[in-house]
């Protein structure tokens, strides 16, 4: 069988697992509801997230025909405000996850198959990076910046984010480099670069996987942390942080204006939570119950 075939087989068994394992499915589909209106905001918002129509008459609504999430203090469409500030929420979680998950393989894989006194100290530097709590760190780096724009956000949230899956990388890397068939293609002649690239990373990558479904989720959480203290996103520009910021103070009164972007959280990291299981246990023959 080639190569081509077998990825294509391998696949065509992923994507079957998948379809059999009932929550994946469920967790799926909970995406594409949440995802797709936020990812289409503009076809599916009913009004400007940031406009003020009437701070008289239409401020602080609650849910109606006209405005199906209500309004805020400022007369702003929470409903518009929910699906613009998702798709705020899930880019930096996108973004920054395939940013930490780049990094740590790259980082884990070198120090695993060169080893050495460099892997010594690229391991030692880690050990120190990890002794740092990231949301500390993170609330320190945004408050002594107030006026970071979205992008440098972003990044930032996705350099410190890395540490853990590289120690993974590491681990699967030193356990892969003495296999027969990577001792084979050394003896063939195959340099350091081709059999990382070629040979040994292709067979490292469910933690990978696993590990960048299960962060996205992780990282709505952060940054919905560090706008709800307002040092992510910043206002005006919407996210379902600093959406339940809003709302926070009058939560009592003004229920609606937390209640549906915390909603829109706890089910999108529930989703991504669960399909990072169902990914676990179909990409692990030895997680999948024989039939």
């Amino acid at each position: 069988m080639s190569a081509d075939s077998s990825m294509r087989a391998r696949k065509g068994t992923l994507f079957r697992r998948l379809a059999s394992n009932r929550p994946a499915v469920i967790a799926v589909v909970v995406l594409l509801v949440i995802v797709v209106p936020c990812a289409a905001a503009p076809l599916f918002a009913p009004y400007n997230p940031t406009a003020q129509p009437d701070i008289i008459a239409l401020r602080s609504q609650p849910p109606s025909l006209a405005h199906p999430f209500g309004t805020d203090p400022f007369s702003r469409d929470v409903l518009s405000r929910v699906l613009y500030g998702g798709r705020v929420s899930l880019s930096v979680a996108l973004i920054a996850t395939l940013v930490s998950i780049t990094l740590g393989t790259a980082y884990g894989a070198v120090a695993g198959y060169v080893g050495g006194a460099l892997e010594s100290v690229m391991m030692r530097l880690l050990d120190a990076l990890l002794s740092i709590p990231r949301l500390l760190l993170l609330i320190a780096i945004f408050a002594a910046w107030r006026q970071l724009a979205l992008f440098p956000f972003v990044v930032i949230v996705g350099f410190t984010g890395w540490y853990g899956l590289s120690r993974v990388v590491r681990g699967q890397v030193l356990a892969m480099k003495g296999q027969d068939f990577v001792i084979s293609a050394r003896a063939l002649g195959a340099g350091r670069a081709r059999i990382l690239l070629q040979h040994i990373l292709p067979n490292v990558l469910t933690p990978v996987i696993v590990a960048a479904a299960l962060g996205v989720g992780h990282v709505i959480l952060l940054e919905a942390g560090l706008s709800y203290l307002g040092v992510g996103v910043r206002q005006p520009q919407p996210s379902w942080g600093n959406i339940i910021q809003d709302g926070s103070d009058q939560i009592a009164h003004l229920w609606w204006i937390s209640f549906f972007p915390g909603m829109a959280i706890v089910m999108t990291v529930m989703a991504f939570n669960v399909l990072g299981d169902a990914l676990r246990a179909a990409l692990d023959p030895r997680l999948t119950p024989a039939p």
